[in-house]
């Protein structure tokens, strides 16, 4: 096996322009850990802004990417649960395990978890960062299950359209915001209650809600809290809240939750099991190859994606 592989590297922050393909070092699985030849990889809304300069990582230069979708091709010392040859899909360690917009990732061996035989590796790859945070979003913060309603912001988005289904797979009723264009979209997928933003405003139209996903924040968060019940949940994939916002959720009598993901290895087994039921569909906005990770970024960047981008190394 070659010493050597692909990767996308920036050595500056700036446009989708920075980012280049470039030959690295193929790393060498340590300890409890596997190396992973990587067949496709998601490219989610932290990834641009982490191109940007905006995000955990500091200063490049470094390798994007958390999504992983692969061929397990060698096992470090103590890994029991994969051997060479496995095909897995998992979410490197966020923010710092990044780096797999590239032909292989060494990760901790629970990274991963097997991938369903009936998805392909583009789905696979896709599901990861946008799934486990709509798992740990819904199911471990805000304990959704039957009888409840969750409202779901940019529901047609990479994470917003996973957590619909798995809002959908706990029993509940599910209402969420897009663009009227993606009203069809969102109810083959499960929402009961499409609501269109650009016409109405949602905090009229939504009430009696037991949860909400917000991946917005700013006013959206803020007229979020009109449309819960109290004792309700707002879960905020935004890294700090608007100030005051604590004290509005706590005088309305609501709970406020900012979650950041985390690799989690029961989750990412349930989401396999929900793929493999056919429950959990990853829909595909664009594949580029690699090399056109650039032209993915822009594609992102546009605000109009449905679904999820995905990189494509074989």
């Amino acid at each position: 096996m070659s010493e050597k592989m692909r990767a996308v590297r920036q050595d500056v922050t700036g446009g989708p322009d920075v980012l280049e393909l470039v030959e690295v070092d193929r790393p060498v699985p340590g300890p409890t850990e596997v190396l992973v030849r990587v067949h496709a990889a998601g490219v989610n809304p932290t990834d641009w802004k982490h191109r940007a300069g905006k995000g955990f990582l500091g200063d490049p230069p470094f390798t994007l990417g958390w999504d992983v979708s692969g061929t397990v091709e060698a096992v470090g010392v103590g890994v029991t649960i994969h051997k060479p040859g496995d095909e897995v899909f998992g979410m490197l360690r966020y923010p710092f395990g990044v780096g797999s917009h590239a032909d292989y990732v060494a990760a901790p061996s629970r990274t991963f978890v097997r991938k369903p035989a009936n998805i392909d590796h583009v789905q696979a790859g896709a599901l990861p960062l946008a799934a486990l945070t709509a798992w740990q979003s819904l199911v471990d913060t805000a304990g959704v299950r039957e009888g409840r309603r969750v409202l779901v912001h940019a529901a047609a988005g990479g994470v917003g359209h996973l957590a619909v289904q798995i809002a959908k797979a706990r029993g509940a009723e599910v209402l969420g915001t897009a663009s009227g264009g993606k009203h069809g979209f969102l109810r083959r997928i499960g929402v009961d209650e499409p609501i269109d933003y650009t016409s109405v405003d949602f905090a009229e139209v939504a009430e009696d809600v037991d949860v909400v996903l917000d991946p917005i924040g700013g006013e959206y968060g803020t007229r979020s809290l009109r449309v819960l019940r109290p004792g309700g949940v707002l879960v905020s994939l935004l890294r700090n809240a608007p100030e005051g916002f604590a004290g509005a959720a706590e005088d309305a009598g609501v709970r406020w939750e900012g979650l950041l993901v985390e690799p989690d290895h029961h989750a990412m087994r349930q989401i396999a099991a929900l793929a493999e039921a056919g429950r959990l569909h990853a829909e595909i906005d664009a594949v580029f190859p690699l090399e056109e990770a650039a032209r993915a970024h822009e594609r992102g960047e546009t605000g109009h994606v449905t679904g999820k981008i995905v990189l494509t190394m074989v």
